[in-house]
Formats: structure tokens, sequence, C-alpha cells
């Protein structure tokens, strides 16, 4: 948790900084974008490092099925993550997908881990993106894009198939099974 704990909390104050401060983010021009971004990276490493490193304090025990309802979910996470690059016709349904698929993922993860570091770590990212979408729409209106050609849906099936299976991989290359036993 020492480490994991940090990296939540520059990962936060990294994707808030626009919002909470915008003359100071206005003030460091192009520079901001890179500094933004290398806070965002050192962040993801101290969260991975953190939670891979914490001690496991169970807190409760998910029953062995939710290992399907978390893979049904994470494929659906990756499809509503690449909505917010489709050029289909179901470009524009959602206005955060990236978020509510940030959402989907935590939810996914914490019905299949229930130590205190899961906990830790994918409440808070659960937390954080659903504030990032309230303040994102309290200062920003938006205009929905016009769908586009019906036939690049099935593109975005085939990527949220090929990204869940190569995420499986890295599990299971890791060490986590992702599939029941």
């Amino acid at each position: 948790m020492t480490l994991l704990v940090p990296g939540i909390l520059l990962w936060v104050g990294a994707h808030f900084f626009k919002r909470v401060a915008p003359e100071a983010r206005a003030r460091m021009g192009d520079k901001g974008k890179g500094l933004v971004a290398l806070a965002l990276v050192v962040s993801l490493v101290l969260m991975v490092i953190g939670y891979r490193g914490a001690d496991f304090v169970n807190v409760w025990y998910p029953p062995s099925f939710m290992v399907h309802i978390n893979n049904l979910l994470m494929l659906v996470a990756f499809f509503v993550f690449g909505l917010s690059a489709t050029t289909g016709s179901l470009r524009g349904k959602l206005r955060h997908p990236q978020l509510l698929a940030v959402k989907i993922w935590a939810v996914a993860h914490l019905l299949v881990n229930g130590d205190l570091a899961s906990i830790v770590l994918f409440g808070s990212m659960l937390l954080w993106a659903g504030a990032e979408v309230a303040v994102i729409n309290r200062a920003e209106a938006w205009d929905r894009p016009a769908p586009g050609d019906p036939k690049r849906n099935v593109l975005l099936v085939v990527i949220a198939v090929v990204a869940f299976t190569l995420t499986a991989a890295i599990h299971a290359w890791l060490g986590v099974w992702p599939f029941p036993r």
C-alpha cells in the first residue's frame, strides 16, 4: 500500500489538474501535456508495483461464479472503450465511453477480488471515473457526433475480442489465470 496509494493520488491529481487549476495548466502550454503524461506514467508504475507488492489482507471471499461475470463485463468494457474511437453507427451513443469502460473494469475486478489492495485500487478507480464524469459534464457542453457507417461496428467487435484475448494472455503470463479452473 506504500506505493499504491501515492500512485492513485497522483493519477487522480494529474487527471483533475486541468479542472482544478485551469489557469496554471494553461500557463504551462504544451509542456504541460508532457508533464501530465509523465505524471500518469509514474502513477501507473506506482499503482502496479504497489498493488503487486501489497500484503494480502482478505476482506471477503468472492464466489467462484463471479469469474464468469468478470469476464463478460471485461469484454463489454473493451467494447465500450472502443466506442470512443469508432467511426461506426454507434459513435456518439455514449458521452464518456472511456470513463464508463473504467467503471465497468473496476466493478468487474471488485467482483472477483476480495482483498484490501484490490478494494483500494479498483474502488478508487471507480470513484475517480464517476467524479471525472460529473466534473466534465458540469464544465462542458457536449455536441453528439453524427453516427457513421454501420459496417465499422464489426471492426469494433473484432478489436474488442482481440483486446480481451490479449489482456487475458497478459494476465496468464503474469500468473493470474483469468478463467475458471
